[in-house]
């Protein structure tokens, strides 16, 4: 009905004129929205590895699904551009660093780092490493399994993704000394959070030589870590992909943090405040002895039963005790209660003990507490100052030594005065560990000199006086 009126509105000419200006200015406005809205649409298509980045991902945990261009550039420069860092030079463990493509088979226990850069086959890619920080300790790395990183050409017969994380991985070992409270601490649990921490707990971890009663006694610490399954990664059929790695934990001092390695600068009382929060322990600081006036500090005598024995603890109870102090007597063993332990420590002002693994105890102590380290005789000042000494300083813990004499010592018993256990100790390092520990750490107990031994317990308490 319409093109009677347009008809006797308009020539010929000017309805042709007006069909065409129309059909511009759709054109202008179908152009105006592609331009406005291109950036909010899809990519009509990617290139092979954004694809396998989208197709390869795990449907139960932290998807990635990239719509932005930019991103997909930036993710393919860093492809290209992968490289692993590896370092061997550092005392205490070798370890790679590695960001990019990298995929992770856990029954050959090989670390796949792909990369689209033509000239890989110059120079040196690939490392082996144990991913335990106990580098030349042949007693604990050979319970270490040894994992290959390979720098791959892309065009290479390589393993797919099968499942794709968006978030880093740290792969380690709990094969060598775990088990021992010191070195679960020393060579595990500190390093993790010193590798971890700035990740925010969007980190995946990767265990090797799993042990499943390990994780479940640290649970609590691992999870305020991680927000993701510890995987059993020798047993995994899948090929797990990440966007970066570090295998091996970086560790550079025993017992402790070296900052300036790390990033945000996490140190020991980083480590300390993590561990009170995470068990909820109530005491940040010890008793100030000079304020709490007739509050009583409390003392813990660590007790050992089957090597260094304090022979005349019940001596040393009396007197802590005719001193002022309230004592706890403690024994911490793979079937404590963890939880529950660290409440205890946590509730005195120091703890006393022969050197070994239950003074690592001295973490979950508040600060300005005091330490007492009974040092077993046999040329051990080094060895002790090392392992607790120096630590207890970086924990913002006070930190004194009880030398052990010969007449305190059990060894007296079993061997004459003149004999070379008394009179050059150093011998036995030359020997080997194995020789040194058998006589000074496994044989011998001790008996301290009340008299002599008093006035550590006082010094301690002047400590406490002045924090």
């Amino acid at each position: 009905m319409y093109n009677p009126i347009l008809a006797k509105s308009f020539s010929n000419y000017e309805r042709k004129t007006f069909g065409c200006g129309a059909f511009i200015v759709i054109l202008i406005i179908v152009f105006s929205s592609c331009m406005v809205f291109k950036p909010h649409l899809p990519p009509l298509s990617v290139n092979g590895d954004a694809m396998n980045l989208q197709l390869s991902i795990n449907a139960a945990e932290d998807m990635l699904v990239t719509k932005d261009m930019t991103l997909l550039k930036k993710l393919e420069t860093e492809k290209k551009d992968a490289k692993p860092m590896c370092n061997v030079l550092e005392p205490l463990s070798d370890y790679c660093e590695t960001k990019g493509d990298i995929r992770v088979q856990g029954k050959s226990s090989t670390v796949f780092v792909v990369s689209h850069d033509f000239n890989i086959s110059i120079g040196n890619n690939s490392w082996t490493i144990q991913p335990y920080p106990r580098k030349g300790n042949a007693g604990a790395m050979t319970k270490v399994k040894s994992w290959s990183i390979k720098l791959v050409d892309d065009g290479e017969n390589i393993p797919k993704c099968s499942i794709y994380h968006g978030y880093p991985a740290v792969l380690f070992s709990l094969g060598g000394y775990s088990g021992n409270h010191f070195h679960d601490f020393s060579d595990l649990l500190i390093p993790i959070f010193s590798n971890s921490r700035h990740f925010n707990s969007e980190v995946h971890f990767l265990a090797t030589d799993y042990k499943s009663w390990w994780i479940g006694k640290y649970r609590t610490l691992l999870n305020m870590l991680s927000k993701h399954k510890i995987l059993d990664i020798d047993n995994e059929n899948e090929v797990h992909c990440f966007p970066s790695m570090v295998t091996g934990l970086k560790s550079h001092k025993e017992f402790s943090i070296d900052s300036s390695k790390f990033p945000n600068g996490v140190s020991m009382r980083d480590f300390r405040h993590f561990l009170r929060s995470s068990f909820s322990l109530k005491r940040a600081e010890a008793i100030k002895l000079s304020k709490d006036v007739g509050k009583r500090p409390r003392l813990m005598i660590m007790s050992r039963k089957k090597s260094r024995i304090l022979l005349n603890e019940g001596e040393v109870r009396k007197m802590a005790e005719d001193l002022g102090y309230e004592v706890v007597l403690a024994e911490a063993n793979l079937s404590t209660n963890l939880s529950r332990f660290t409440q205890t420590v946590n509730s005195c002002d120091v703890i006393l003990g022969v050197h070994g693994a239950g003074l690592t105890n001295m973490v979950f102590l508040p600060d300005n507490a005091v330490l007492i380290q009974l040092v077993p005789l046999g040329a051990m000042d080094n060895l002790a100052k090392r392992d607790f000494g120096d630590p207890a300083g970086e924990m913002n813990i006070r930190y004194l030594d009880y030398k052990i004499g010969v007449n305190e010592s059990s060894l007296v018993e079993q061997y004459p005065l003149d004999h070379i256990i008394f009179k050059n100790p150093s011998s036995f390092y030359r020997k080997g560990w194995d020789a040194f520990r058998s006589i000074y750490l496994d044989k011998q107990n001790v008996k301290v000199d009340i008299k002599r031994f008093k006035s550590t317990l006082v010094e301690a308490q002047q400590l406490l006086a002045t924090s």
